[in-house]
C-alpha cells in the first residue's frame, strides 16, 4: 500500500491549518505555523511535526511502523 502524502498540520497555539506535502525520505523536526509563527517540534515519543500536529503521521512511520529517525 502507497503511504498518504498529504496531512493537514493544525498548530496547537493558535489552531491554524494548512495542508502540507509531507517528505517521503526524511523526517521534518521544526514546522512553523504560517498565522503565529510558532515554531512546532514533535511531542516527545513521536519522530516529526506530522506524527504530533499532522492528520496523517509520516511516510516512514506509514510504512513500517517505526519513526523515521
Amino acid at each position: 500500500m502507497e503511504p498518504q502524502l498529504v496531512s493537514i498540520i493544525t498548530c496547537p497555539v493558535c489552531g491554524y491549518k494548512k495542508e502540507e506535502l509531507m517528505p517521503t525520505n526524511a523526517c521534518q523536526f521544526f514546522y512553523e505555523c504560517e498565522n503565529c509563527k510558532t515554531i512546532l517540534k514533535p511531542k516527545e515519543g513521536d519522530c516529526c511535526v506530522y506524527c504530533s500536529y499532522g492528520s496523517v503521521k509520516c511516510p516512514p512511520v506509514q510504512m513500517s511502523n517505526n519513526c523515521c529517525s
